[in-house]
């Protein structure tokens, strides 16, 4: 199964059979759907979709397809080229566009692409719009637009800048201070598009950036989601460099995550937690994360006085309840910075800045910072899926196993512990089920993990 459709798009493998895989044809549906649906919204006279990609290998190709797809239905594109998912995000309201689309597979490797799509804020769409779009895809009820009313494709490819121009107008980033501190950072860019972006903000917040993998040709250096397991190379280059810290993202630059001076990981898991603490210091509120993340975020924002929620996992799902709280900020604990004061899309760049005004105004180095949270650590498995495999019954079978304790299954099976707690459930974005655990120390943490895979493959006798 190598071909997803989900909340988080159509995402799958480049190559092999039509429907199992994301092929030329599976691109130009889902595209024509995507129109189709965008275009049932409201009757006007003129379209506009913004598209952008990473710098994955199959996204010029993958693009082409989508945007010409496009023009076919009667919408005008506005092409971005090679961009990010929150500059895309930032750039459908500014163009007053009604959608977005952005050719990426987040943190999956190269042989992945996907298409993520966008409402006219620059948002997700949500289950139901994006269970609507899959029908029409089905149903193949596309009707293309006659040759005198064919879209057309106009290339904008200053959008990077405006979304730097747009971070630097935050109130809470503090250039001043960042600038006065004279930071030194090593930037693994993995070789996609956080290689552009993020030295180019680095450099107009007057930080020096050393640059490790920042070259856009979509040959991946590494695995691209950014664990510590992976980043052997940056901690070497921030050691021998003598920065101050060391930024690393992943190929659509809406994960961050960063290196300690020494080269340890700061954690991913406390990238939104270090931009909460700086926010909420100035601007006390409520906060929401997804159940997979952290408890430490709860801490801190009690800590101000808020109250903090969890929210199913999938962007759009945070975003809702970020909305329905009224937030200040929130995110995903896999490295995804939320802030509403920009926009509602997981924004590295963002997180970036708030980080280093943190840092810049509190003088203190990251090692320091990371030592004043609350230390809890996670493992994060999973367990690849095969055809026979029956999830839903799987996670059934723990939720009997574990009704005592206390339960939440709105997405997948959580199960809080006294000092600890496992989260079930099976992946948006890959074939698997995703264990994850958090405990007060990290061999706590994989005893955890390894334990319920263990009971998993009992049950499903694998």
């Amino acid at each position: 199964m190598t071909l997803i459709k989900s909340i988080s798009g159509i995402r799958g493998t480049i190559g092999g059979a039509v429907d199992d895989n994301l092929t030329p044809i599976d691109a130009v549906k889902f595209a024509a759907a995507y129109g189709t649906w965008l275009k049932e919204q409201r009757s006007k006279d003129n379209y506009i979709v913004v598209v952008g990609r990473d710098a994955r290998i199959s996204g010029e190709m993958i693009q082409n397809l989508v945007m010409n797809t496009l023009v076919g239905l009667g919408i005008h594109v506005i092409d971005l080229g090679l961009s990010t998912t929150p500059t895309v995000e930032i750039a459908v309201p500014m163009e007053h566009a009604d959608g977005g689309i952005i050719l990426t597979a987040s943190h999956n490797p190269k042989q992945w692409n996907a298409l993520k799509l966008l409402n006219a804020k620059g948002e997700f769409l949500n289950g139901a719009e994006g269970q609507k779009i899959l029908e029409i895809a089905d149903s193949n009820a596309m009707n293309f637009a006659e040759v005198d009313d064919l879209g057309k494709i106009t290339v904008n490819d200053a959008y990077i800048d405006l979304h730097i121009d747009e971070v630097l107008k935050l109130p809470l980033v503090n250039k001043k201070a960042i600038e006065a501190a004279n930071f030194k950072v090593v930037v693994d860019g993995v070789n996609s598009t956080g290689g552009i972006a993020i030295p180019l903000l680095l450099e107009r917040l007057g930080v020096e950036p050393v640059k490790l993998y920042c070259d856009p040709t979509g040959h991946f250096p590494h695995n691209p989601e950014p664990l510590k397991e992976h980043l052997g190379d940056l901690a070497k280059a921030v050691v021998k460099e003598h920065a101050d810290f060391g930024i690393v993202v992943d190929p659509d630059v809406d994960r961050l995550a960063f290196m300690d001076e020494t080269g340890e990981m700061f954690g991913e898991e406390y990238t939104l937690v270090a931009c909460a603490d700086y926010v909420l210091s100035k601007n006390p509120g409520n906060t929401v994360s997804n159940m997979s993340s952290t408890r430490a975020l709860r801490d801190v924002t009690e800590k101000y006085g808020g109250t903090y929620e969890a929210s199913a996992v999938g962007e759009v799902n945070v975003v809702t309840l970020m909305k329905k709280n009224n937030v200040v900020i929130g995110g995903e604990g896999n490295g995804g910075i939320i802030y509403p004061e920009s926009h509602y899309g997981r924004d590295a760049l963002v997180g970036v800045a708030l980080f280093l005004s943190l840092l810049a105004e509190r003088q203190i180095k990251v090692s320091e910072l990371r030592a004043s949270y609350p230390n809890y650590y996670m493992s994060k498995k999973k367990i690849q899926l095969t055809p026979e495999l029956d999830v839903d019954g799987i996670l059934s079978t723990m939720e009997a196993n574990y009704s005592h304790e206390k339960l939440t299954t709105i997405d997948g099976v959580k199960i809080d512990f006294a000092d600890n707690w496992v989260h079930l459930r099976k992946s948006n974005t890959e074939p698997i089920i995703r264990v994850y655990t958090e405990a007060p120390s990290q061999e706590a943490a994989d005893t955890l993990a390894d334990r319920f895979i263990a009971e998993i493959k009992a049950i499903a006798s694998i």
